[in-house]
C-alpha cells in the first residue's frame, strides 16, 4: 500500500513541476519601449506588447524589439557636388 501511495506522490508532484516549467515559460513581461514580434510555426502572426504577453511555449517563438531611438556620430564629411562645389555634411 506505501509503494502505491509513493508511487502516486510522485506522479503527480512531476505532473506539478510540468505545469510550472510550462506556466513560467509561457508568460512574458514586455517592457513599454519594447514590443515582442511572435512568429507561430515560423509564420508571422503580429506584434504584442507592452504588458504581459500569453505565448505557446513550444509553437511560438518571441523576438524582442527595442524601440528607443539609437543615436549614432557621424564623422564630418566634406564632400564635392555634381557642379564642382564644395559642401560640408555633419550629421548624428
Amino acid at each position: 500500500m506505501s509503494g502505491v501511495s509513493t508511487t502516486l506522490l510522485c506522479a503527480v508532484a512531476f505532473i506539478v513541476v510540468v505545469v510550472v516549467v510550462f506556466l513560467i515559460s509561457a508568460i512574458r513581461i514586455v517592457n513599454e519601449y519594447q514590443r515582442l514580434v511572435v512568429f507561430r510555426l515560423g509564420r508571422c502572426i503580429g506584434t504584442k506588447g507592452p504588458g504581459l504577453v500569453l505565448l505557446i511555449p513550444v509553437i511560438d517563438r518571441a523576438v524582442k524589439v527595442d524601440l528607443r531611438e539609437q543615436v549614432r556620430e557621424v564623422p564630418h564629411q566634406v564632400s564635392i557636388t555634381k557642379d564642382n562645389a564644395p559642401i560640408s555634411i555633419d550629421f548624428l
